[in-house]
């Protein structure tokens, strides 16, 4: 601001000068005082080359503002974010995970459901002696009452992480609120994408939770019902 001024003071001065040289145009081209020769024209014209000298400084320490102003932008795009939910994400969905993991007599797996309704849903698990009959039966009755009793487990688990899920939104929104950087606003929306991808697997493991239970309890009303048309079939003594 300062060079500006005195740029601005001497271009002035050149002016001011000029002015006097046209008005003064008949009096001699230079003058002599206390033995120094004065030369106006000499004088304006060094006036006038000092003058666009300060403008050039000018112009030079303006663009290193310039340059100052924008690597400290880009440092601000390139800082991290200092908060970080990652851990308490992935707490979240562990514990989702042991909840399912705990399936109680038919667990969330291929070859185990197969071999449950092998053994006790179809085929000669359901014309057996009277004793096998009953016996699966039993087991039946134990797979859905586990599975509902799993599916509640979950629920609640879904439930407890639902806490945790709004003090994790409330910190990534404030974060991403008081965001320096595009880097730091990125990471923050990056992390409440994660948060919402949490809830999602919380919600699929409640959904697959309530499946399995429902499931298991239309398989043992249909085994029943296959079972029932069994022990008719040999009351009678038909074929």
């Amino acid at each position: 601001m300062k060079t500006r001024i005195l740029c601005r003071a001497i271009v002035a001065g050149v002016i001011a000068t000029s002015s006097v040289l046209g008005i003064t145009a008949a009096t001699p081209a230079y003058a002599q005082f206390g033995g120094i020769v004065y030369d106006p024209t000499n004088y304006a014209q060094n006036v006038l080359t000092a003058a666009r000298s300060l403008q050039q400084i000018n112009n030079q320490i303006q663009q290193i503002q310039n340059q100052a102003a924008s690597l400290i932008n880009e440092a601000r795009n390139l800082a991290s974010l200092p908060f970080s939910s990652l851990q308490q994400l992935q707490q979240q969905v562990q514990r989702t995970q042991q909840l399912l993991g705990e399936a109680q007599r038919i667990a969330y797996d291929v070859q185990n459901v197969q071999q449950a309704f092998n053994g006790r849903y179809k085929g000669t698990a359901l014309t057996g002696t009277n004793a096998q009959m009953v016996a699966n039966a039993n087991a039946r009755w134990e797979d859905s009452v586990g599975a509902f009793e799993d599916a509640l487990k979950v629920q609640a688990g879904v439930v407890g992480n639902i806490d945790g899920a709004r003090t994790t939104m409330d910190g990534l929104v404030s974060s991403s609120q008081s965001a320096t950087g595009a880097l730091q606003a990125a990471q923050a929306g990056n992390q409440l994408l994660a948060l919402q991808s949490q809830q999602l697997a919380d919600l699929t493991a409640v959904v697959a939770a309530q499946g399995r239970a429902q499931a298991l309890e239309s398989a043992r009303q249909a085994a029943e019902e296959a079972e029932g048309r069994e022990r008719f079939r040999r009351f009678f003594g038909r074929d």
